[in-house]
């Protein structure tokens, strides 16, 4: 396959998973060891999207069946294809994001780690592709965040929900924390009338 072919095939794969529309775990693997024997590039910003979409999940497959080792592997090579995509480019907010995910994964929730949930801010405030995966990320350690920070995460909650992008923020709403979920209600309570009532409805949805 050439290498215009290749690179329209992973856009066409980063488009899919970005919707949160999934693969089989036997695609999951095949792409993975097509693009290590074909060393892509780390410029290659759709590709390095796809294949760190469709690793994270094999991932987390592997910690939720104390498959110890496979998951160390798994977030190594997440790590260093994140970390080499930025070296590349540096405002690639996905990769920022899902830097704070593995530290949140190991429980190092510290100021640097919170750095990294910044630049992810920072460098794509208003684009709803990566703020549905961000408020999934950022929901469960609102509280925990500095201030800043949860501001952030409080404003794009708010703004995805009056923009339309109800699902995510409702399912993070519904899997909050008591004193987390009393924080995102008096966001949802700013919004207009039709915002709310689209958001209760959501939820209702989602909770039958």
């Amino acid at each position: 396959m050439a290498q215009g072919e290749i690179s329209d095939a992973f856009l066409g794969l980063e488009s899919h998973l970005l919707k949160f529309e999934t693969v089989s775990r036997a695609t999951q693997m095949a792409t993975l060891e097509g693009a290590a024997a074909r060393d892509l590039s780390p410029c290659d910003n759709h590709a390095q999207h796809a294949l760190m979409l469709l690793e994270i999940p094999l991932a987390d497959a592997a910690l939720r069946s104390g498959a110890v080792q496979e998951f160390d592997q798994r977030v190594r090579s997440i790590e260093a294809r994140a970390k080499r995509t930025l070296s590349c480019t540096p405002q690639d907010s996905l990769a920022w994001l899902v830097l704070f995910g593995l530290q949140n994964e190991h429980g190092l929730l510290d100021e640097h780690a919170f750095d990294l949930l910044a630049m992810s801010y920072d460098t794509s405030p208003n684009e709803a592709w990566i703020a549905v995966r961000r408020v999934v990320v950022a929901i469960p350690v609102v509280l925990s965040a500095p201030e800043p920070i949860r501001q952030k995460i409080l404003a794009e909650f708010q703004n995805l929900i009056r923009s339309g992008f109800v699902e995510m923020p409702a399912r993070s709403y519904l899997n909050a924390s008591d004193p987390a979920r009393a924080l995102l209600q008096s966001r949802v309570e700013q919004l207009d009338p039709r915002s709310q009532k689209l958001f209760s409805d959501t939820l209702q949805k989602l909770r039958s």
